[in-house]
């Protein structure tokens, strides 16, 4: 059972070929095993993440950096759930892509959820939270870090630390963009799978088509206003 449960990128990509080029991995992809657990897949133009859950259960997580060139995908870890001692690893993978489907050998076809064609797809990292006195305070980049990734469809942030390797926690799920509104429903939530199937709304707006805007209140309750500015 907990080697089933070790679900990583090493397994993922192992022994795969590669036929086309690294943008159409761009985007989010989805295997959903007999015993019901559903594996995601979530890609910006150098940034994974990948996670597996069931309906109400989280059950790991890892993502980190990549490259893909001459039919191999690179990728470095910068964070694991399970695993620690896989962060700062770099591995390279075969891969192969056929139409809307990732063939895996060995672990079955993967179903293109979407092509991360949209503004809002990319990588994004929190910059900035308004005080209680309402001015927003710019945050001091270092190496801990919350990371927020979004494809077409799909989201997921994570709380992390490469250099120490910690990981304090994440979520993901679907989302929608529509009259300004931004509004998620949660797939996932390492910290408390109750809040599983719970929507959120807030206001959004994308600025100088960098900075995202972000207000409402939290799956806590609580009042925020942040402000995510793109990685890439």
């Amino acid at each position: 059972m907990k080697k089933t449960l070790c679900f990583s990128l090493i397994t993922l990509f192992s022994f795969i070929s590669v036929s086309q080029a690294w943008s159409q991995v761009k985007g989010a992809w989805k295997q959903t095993s007999t015993d019901g657990k559903t594996t995601m897949l979530i890609c910006s133009d150098d940034y994974l993440m990948a996670t597996r859950y069931t309906e109400k259960e989280f059950l790991y997580t890892e993502g980190g950096t990549y490259s893909i060139a001459n039919g191999t995908l690179t990728y470095k870890s910068e964070f694991n759930s399970m695993d620690t001692s896989r962060v700062g690893k770099t591995l390279s993978f075969k891969i192969n892509l056929s139409g809307n489907k990732l063939s895996v050998e060995n672990l079955g076809d993967w179903e293109q959820v979407d092509n991360a064609n949209t503004p809002a797809a990319a990588l994004y990292r929190i910059t900035g939270r308004m005080g209680n006195d309402g001015n927003i305070s710019p945050m001091q980049r270092g190496a801990r870090k919350t990371l927020k990734l979004l494809t077409g469809t799909r989201f997921q942030w994570a709380a992390i630390n490469p250099e120490t390797k910690q990981f304090s926690g994440t979520g993901g799920g679907s989302y929608t963009i529509k009259d300004g509104k931004y509004t998620e429903t949660i797939d996932f939530f390492s910290k408390d799978n109750s809040r599983v199937g719970a929507s959120l709304s807030f206001d959004y707006e994308l600025k100088n088509n960098k900075d995202w805007h972000h207000s409402g209140l939290s799956s806590v309750g609580a009042k925020i206003y942040e402000v995510w500015s793109k990685e890439q």
